[in-house]
């Protein structure tokens, strides 16, 4: 199964939007290019919360950031095809600008 899409908060609230304008929800998750449950979901939880931001999710805290994450994939697309052990990757880039343990430096694959 393909990884869902998120939907922006300002495709969110444009959904909100032309769904109080009357465009129906197969229509408007045309227009955005997702799931017809998606839009309906967002609809129902609009409906009960008056908010269309995404809720909290329990599990273990994110150890980098979304800045950190791009910079991790960058440099592992750089990378690709090189040997990937912890001690070469401690030497790159990527291991000194951030100084993360290796768990952390082979999360990207």
């Amino acid at each position: 199964m393909p990884p869902r899409r998120k939907l922006s908060d300002l495709d969110r609230g444009r959904a909100i939007g032309w769904l109080q304008d009357g465009v129906a929800a197969r229509q408007v998750a045309q227009r955005l290019a997702v799931a017809p449950s998606v839009i309906i979901r967002l609809k129902q939880r609009f409906q009960a919360t008056g908010r269309v931001q995404e809720r909290q999710r329990s599990g273990r805290p994110r150890a980098t950031t979304q800045r950190e994450d791009r910079f991790i994939h960058k440099e592992r697309i750089a990378l690709r095809g090189r040997p990937c052990n912890k001690d070469w990757l401690r030497q790159t880039t990527l291991g000194n600008a951030y100084k993360l343990p290796p768990t952390l430096l082979l999360v990207v694959r």
